[in-house]
């Protein structure tokens, strides 16, 4: 595909173009009449409007609806592609990504106690002892309860 538009003076086939403006992440964006969304995205000079599960950024890759690297949102609908799908006057395209959600931080342990100290400052609880902090929760990560392990020999393993 390319990024060029033959401006209809210098034009020796005579078409007679008709200008359609669409939006993309609230950009407007001007073409013409029978081009794809993503031939107007690549002639404002946009190369790319989403990112793949690696984050790097996908734009058109194959040009003829094979690949799904041009997804969009177009209205309502998703991945809907670019370079497949005409563009109308007013249509509103919302980019895509497909990156991966971020992954949940479990909250440790330490935080939870400082947040429980904190929120009953002042009442006397903040006197009560509390459960050991370490990496695997109060029996430690192996299991054991402390240096001696549960059966009471240093360094024995069940």
């Amino acid at each position: 595909m390319s990024p060029r538009i033959v401006p209809t003076g210098s034009d020796a086939v005579g078409r007679r173009d008709r200008p359609l403006r669409i939006t993309v992440d609230g950009e407007p964006m001007e073409g013409v009449d029978g081009q794809t969304l993503a031939g107007v995205m690549l002639a404002a000079g946009r190369l790319s409007w989403r990112r793949g599960p690696s984050g790097a950024p996908r734009g058109v890759f194959c040009g003829i609806g094979v690949c799904f690297d041009c997804l969009v949102t177009v209205g309502q609908e998703r991945d809907v592609r670019a370079c497949r799908r005409r563009a109308r006057e007013g249509d509103v395209v919302s980019t895509q990504s497909r990156l991966p959600d971020p992954p949940v931080v479990a909250e440790s342990t330490a935080s939870v106690e400082a947040r429980g100290r904190t929120s009953t400052e002042g009442s006397g609880a903040a006197d009560a002892p509390t459960a050991p902090t370490t990496a695997g929760g109060p029996t430690g990560a192996s299991g054991h309860t402390g240096p001696t392990g549960a059966s009471g020999q240093t360094g024995a393993q069940s």
